[in-house]
């Protein structure tokens, strides 16, 4: 089996079939989002046919969210998903966040001062700015020198009291979770939540490991194995060169006959979603393939690129490992075709 194959096909970057960001969010369970122009091309590229400007649509009118719902780090969830994620992967973020909060002298007095103040601000369905928002602690003497404004935020997110807001031009804004995402029906609990998680993520980034699902999800061993055995009936076993995978337990297994190749934001979930990346990056480039945007071909990251613009057009400098051969010069062109379309006019 073909790993970096199927995965491309899981995740929707091969033959993508959806038509809106939001289930390419849902299908994901998360998406990694703290590069924010990267993440939305990263929902772009899943899409059949979506531009830049429908994936800020779809965050304006709600129907995705951004906001801390994993590893403490920012990512794009669905607005029924985001309450739960919350209740029963955030205490353990936050409790692991304690030895910094303290040396930023961030206790428990400040934040809940901090929340009501900016709960008081924001009520009646306002969105601020991160400026504005340190100005108003600012105003009642919370000091947010030396990131403790960003840590304030952060904390008061994972206690699902605020999320992100619509963009105010190039300024993200901040709202009140209650106001902007309406509560669901009904709350997971812990078991269901997390058969759930590990279902989303095996059938949509497999063939993955144990391992991997537990780097992703920031999820303890021993929650994380709890969670696959409980998501069996949805997925199945794979041994491949001596280790175990799970993957989706229906899905095609056919290859793709035309040279695949795609331009990766940073942190792309194709390559920042596994503990172990050897299947798609070679070792010595490991570290590049997350931290960079990325090409991709035939499933392999086989250079970095950047954009510019430059007199009203975008300016692609790829920089591949090796020579990449007429072939993958010509699928190259093909994917930065694809990413020039998505852009802003």
């Amino acid at each position: 089996m073909d790993i970096a194959r199927q995965r491309l096909r899981n995740q929707h970057l091969a033959r993508p079939q959806f038509d809106k960001p939001s289930d390419v969010v849902a299908w994901l369970g998360a998406v990694q989002a703290q590069d924010y122009l990267g993440a939305l091309w990263a929902l772009g590229l899943r899409t059949r046919a979506a531009i830049q400007s429908d994936i800020e649509r779809a965050i304006a009118d709600r129907t995705i969210v951004r906001t801390w719902p994993l590893r403490g780090t920012l990512h794009f969830v669905a607005p029924g998903d985001v309450r739960w994620m919350l209740r029963h992967l955030a205490p353990r973020v936050v409790a692991r966040s304690a030895l910094r909060h303290k040396q930023l002298e961030l206790d428990e007095a400040v934040i809940v001062r901090s929340t009501k103040l900016l709960v008081g601000a924001l009520e009646g369905g306002r969105q601020l700015t991160r400026g504005a928002m340190y100005a108003l602690l600012e105003a009642a003497r919370i000091s947010t020198d030396c990131s403790r404004g960003l840590h304030i935020l952060w904390r008061i997110a994972h206690d699902g009291v605020i999320c992100f807001g619509a963009r105010q031009g190039r300024q993200h804004t901040f709202t009140l979770l209650e106001e902007w995402v309406p509560a669901a029906a009904r709350m997971p609990e812990r078991d269901e939540a997390l058969a759930e998680l590990a279902r989303r993520y095996f059938t949509s980034h497999g063939p993955a490991t144990l391992h991997d699902f537990g780097w992703w999800s920031g999820l303890s061993s021993a929650d994380a194995r709890s969670g696959l055995e409980m998501a069996r009936p949805h997925v199945v076993q794979a041994r491949i060169d001596g280790q175990v995978y799970w993957l989706p337990s229906s899905g095609s297994t056919t290859r793709e006959g035309s040279r695949m190749s795609f331009l990766l934001p940073a942190f792309d979930e194709y390559t920042v979603a596994y503990r172990d990346r050897s299947a798609v990056v070679a070792a010595k480039h490991a570290g590049t393939g997350i931290l960079s945007p990325t090409i991709v071909i035939d499933g392999q990251v086989v250079g970095t690129w950047t954009r510019a613009f430059k007199k009203g057009t975008v300016v692609i400098t790829p920089r591949p490992f090796t020579k990449l051969g007429d072939a993958g010069t010509r699928a190259l062109s093909a994917a930065a075709q694809r990413y020039r379309r998505f852009l802003p006019r």
